[in-house]
């Protein structure tokens, strides 16, 4: 066998991300039995609302961390049920206005939308 690492430019990386994804789910449903919770999500114009099932877990074991348009949900490794997901969003996240809640075994996540902001300036004419 041969193998040839691929060089990937920025051009190509969105189309390498969805090829990624659905290998990632490919894997998951092969090897776990299709087990995954796939996740409810709302949409307006402030927030994402996503909601998922996870009962058996415990609000201590559960960790939420946001980088960019990318929220990632996981349990703690001694935690009775194990739990490990990546979603990525179109746009990214802000942050400090978004919240977690976890209710009878159902995780809530309102996902604030990053406001752009502009980088435009004014300069002097002279």
């Amino acid at each position: 066998m041969f193998f040839a690492p691929v060089v990937r430019s920025r051009a190509g990386v969105p189309a390498f991300r969805s090829l990624d994804r659905e290998f990632e789910r490919f894997v998951n449903e092969a090897f776990h039995g299709g087990r995954q919770a796939s996740p409810r999500v709302a949409q307006d114009d402030k927030a994402w609302t996503v909601t998922l099932d996870l009962p058996g877990v415990a609000r201590e074991d559960l960790a939420v961390s946001i980088e960019g348009a990318v929220v990632r949900i996981e349990t703690r490794a001694e935690a009775p049920r194990q739990y490990k997901a990546a979603y990525e969003l179109p746009q990214e996240i802000d942050v400090e206005a978004t919240s977690a809640k976890l209710e009878n075994g159902v995780l809530t996540l309102t996902l604030a939308k990053q406001q752009p902001a502009s980088k435009a300036r004014r300069i002097e004419v002279k």
